[in-house]
Parts: C-alpha cells; structure tokens; sequence
C-alpha cells in the first residue's frame, strides 16, 4: 500500500507549517512519497517564493537587485530549516542557482528553484530520499507537454527501489537536461503522475482547505462541502473555474482509476473531499457544483434557413479560426447561430472576424453583446431528477436575472447559463439557494 502526499505553498510557508506536514506525513506510513510546492505566503501581505524568483529572474541584470532579492529568498529558507532545527546548509545551492541564472538559464529553471529547495529541506526533515523530478519527468520540446509513458516507466522504475522519497513538484525537464515547468499550480499534476507512476492506492492533496466547496466562498458564504466528486464533474467544474486542483492533475490518475483525496492540512481530522472515477454515493443535493466566469461576448449570426444551407456553421466557425479565436459555446436555431468566445481575445479582432463572417455566410445580421458571464452547474444527480433546467429557470427569474443562454450538455451532468456580468453573482446565490439552502 503506497500513497502519494501533495502539499501545497501555505501548507509549507513556514517552520510552523512543516512540522504540521510532517506530523501528517508520520501519522500513516503509508504515505511514502511527498511531492511539496514552494514556499507560499505566510500572511495576506506576504510574497510566495516561486513570485520572488520571477523577480529574481527579472533582475539578473541588476547587480544591486538581484542581490537583495536573492538575500530575501535565501532569509525565507534559513527562516525555515532553523525553526525546524535541522542541520542543513543551502549555501552551495544558492550560489549554483546565482551562477546559472547570471549564466543565461531562463525563467522556467528560476521559477522551479522554490520547489526544488524546499524539497531538499523536506527531505533533510523527514530523512527522505531526494529525487530531482528534472530526471524523471521528460518533456517534449515539440510540444512542451511532458512525454506521459516514458515519464511513468522511467519514474516508476526509480521509485520502486525506493521505500520513501520527496519529489519536488511543477517541474520537469526536456530530453537535452533544460529545466521546464508546468503552468502556475503545476505542483497538483507532479504529484498525479507519481501517484500514476507507482500505481498508488491514493492521491493526497493537502491545502489549506476543507476540500471542494459546492460554490465559491466569495460569493456564497461558508457554503456546502461536496464529499464525493467524480473526475467528470470536477473536469466541467476547474474549466469553469473552480480551483484548490489544477484541472490537467486529472488525466494521469484517471486512467488507472486512482482515487485523489483533497484535504486540509490545517484540520487533518476532515475527511475533506474525495475525486473518484465513478461512485454508488449519490450526491446530497441534486447538483454538485455551481462554477463560471465573467468576460464573454455572444456574436450572434442571424439568417434565414440557415439550418438547410450545408457548411454554414462550418463556415461561421472558420472565421474565428482563421483569427486564432477558440469559442467556448454554441447555441443555435433554425435561423441563428451564436458564439461565446472570450471577450479579451475578441475585442482587437472582432473587426476582422465580422468581416469574414459577412463574407463566407452573406448573414442577414450579425449582432455582438458583450460583458457577459457563463455559469456552469454540475451535477450527476442531475440526469435522475426531472426539471433541473425548470427549477434553475424559476430561480434566477425570481432573483430578477435575465438569462441570456442556456445549453445543456449530451452527458446531462451540466448545465451552462449565459447572464449579463453584473448578474453572475446574483445569479449563483440565486441556483445556490435553490438546490442546496432549500435542500430539495
């Protein structure tokens, strides 16, 4: 029995919190391999590590900078190893870290040097074996996305001769020995591919929350704990943005149907939140979870018997295409087509895209509304219970919310919104109360 234990950058902030991790780490011996992020913020005001050696980075040329930036890194991990009481000196490390940066690294290999010292110190604290994941986990130079089968056979390998060890998260390294990281929050995936490398029991996640919250806890306060989510769900739910997991630490456990477990490192006696393939448990509400963003625009593209005119949406499509626009959703009917498509991307080409528009489908109109919002409820309760789609409705009509769009999915385990971005959190304490409050 193995499991894999991610901790995140507030979890290992300081001296305090280490001993916490470690005291949660030694409670069960199976937790045998600790993949640990940088050093986060020890207070609101507080700078995470992986910020100040972007800063570093951007300072190599300032001799007077980048020396005080490099001393205030180094005074946060001497902070650390001296409240833990350990003997370890970083001193070489840091002056090798110096050397290769004023030598021309970039700022991948800045940026992973926050992972990779604060696991040497959990390492040197929990008498780990260190392993350097810039070994392990190859990257493709083509696409810069890590090379999935030769990354678990070759970190597999090294991890089965191995009873316990501390990996580094966020980092890997292409095939020449170049240092590359995973985009911010990439901690979640190292630990999923070790977890998929050495076939864990379980994934364990630790942050400084109770797991994932029904919605978010800016709008809805202290809102409902989901206890059990499956990999579906939790997909539609990060890509609409909720957070505590990086939504791509998904695929390397799912296949092998390993079970992630979130939970808090501050209250080690919660159960937090479980992520399976697929479950008997039936959820506590109808929905799951309620997600979404602000920012879109609806370019809506009216014409008679459109419906009958084959291509037609092809053609529509190759406009954003053609003006490296990805759309996000794509209501239609008989004689409309609307595309939602970040407002950010459209507004520089919005000019061009109606153009080519007029051009390949000689539309009788075309119409753009901006400052729109997208909401995503989810839930797999949702397909066993007739009118969702009916009680959503009601709810945000009585809240007084105009519903610009709605679309529900083949899977019938979501439900996306369309509303005006001055409605969106109106509108998901709205869907919120509905399900959850009334507990119907």
């Amino acid at each position: 029995m193995a499991k894999v234990v991610k901790f995140g950058g507030s979890s290992l902030a300081s001296a305090e919190q280490f001993k916490k991790v470690g005291d949660i780490i030694k409670a069960d011996p199976e937790r045998r391999y600790v993949v640990p992020s940088a050093p986060g913020k020890r207070s609101p005001r507080d700078t995470k590590v992986t910020d100040m050696l972007y800063n570093l980075y951007d300072s190599v040329s300032d001799d007077r900078s980048f020396s005080e930036v490099m001393k205030n890194i180094r005074a946060r991990y001497d902070e650390i190893i001296k409240g833990l009481g350990i003997k370890l000196d970083l001193s070489d490390e840091f002056k090798f870290i110096e050397k290769n940066l004023k030598g021309g690294a970039d700022k991948d290999y800045a940026a992973s040097r926050g992972e990779y010292l604060n696991g040497r110190i959990m390492a040197a604290y929990l008498g780990y074996e260190f392993i350097d994941p810039a070994d392990y986990i190859i990257f493709d130079k083509k696409t810069d996305n890590y090379e999935a089968e030769k990354t678990y056979k070759n970190l597999g390998k090294k991890l089965a001769k191995i009873e316990r060890a501390v990996i580094p998260g966020f980092y890997g390294a292409y095939a020449d020995g170049t240092v590359k990281t995973f985009s911010r929050g990439g901690s979640d995936i190292t630990g999923s591919i070790v977890a998929r490398a050495i076939h864990a029991d379980v994934y364990e996640n630790w942050t400084d929350v109770s797991g994932f919250m029904i919605a978010d806890p800016r709008i809805i306060k202290n809102p409902a704990k989901i206890e059990t989510i499956t990999y579906r769900e939790l997909r539609e739910l990060a890509y609409m943005g909720a957070g505590v997991l990086h939504e791509d630490a998904i695929f390397p456990v799912r296949q092998e149907g390993i079970p992630i477990n979130i939970r808090n490192t501050n209250d080690p006696k919660d159960d937090g939140t479980w992520i399976v393939g697929t479950t008997s448990k039936k959820s506590k509400y109808v929905i799951t979870g309620i997600a979404g963003k602000k920012g879109f625009c609806a370019v809506n593209v009216d014409k008679d018997m459109m419906n009958s005119e084959i291509g037609f949406g092809r053609r529509v499509l190759q406009a954003f295409e053609e003006n490296n626009i990805s759309f996000e959703h794509l209501p239609s009917g008989i004689d409309t087509m609307t595309v939602f498509v970040h407002q950010d991307e459209f507004r520089d080409k919005e000019q061009s895209v109606v153009s080519s528009i007029r051009r390949m489908t000689d539309p009788d109109t075309i119409d753009i509304e901006s400052d729109l919002a997208l909401i995503a409820v989810v839930g797999r309760g949702m397909k066993s219970t007739r009118g969702t789609a009916g009680r959503i409705f009601s709810a945000l009509a009585h809240a007084h919310v105009n519903v610009k769009m709605i679309d529900q999915g083949s899977s019938e385990i979501n439900i996306i919104i369309g509303v005006a971005n001055s409605d969106f959190e109106t509108a998901i304490r709205a869907i919120y109360d509905i399900f959850v409050e009334t507990k119907l």
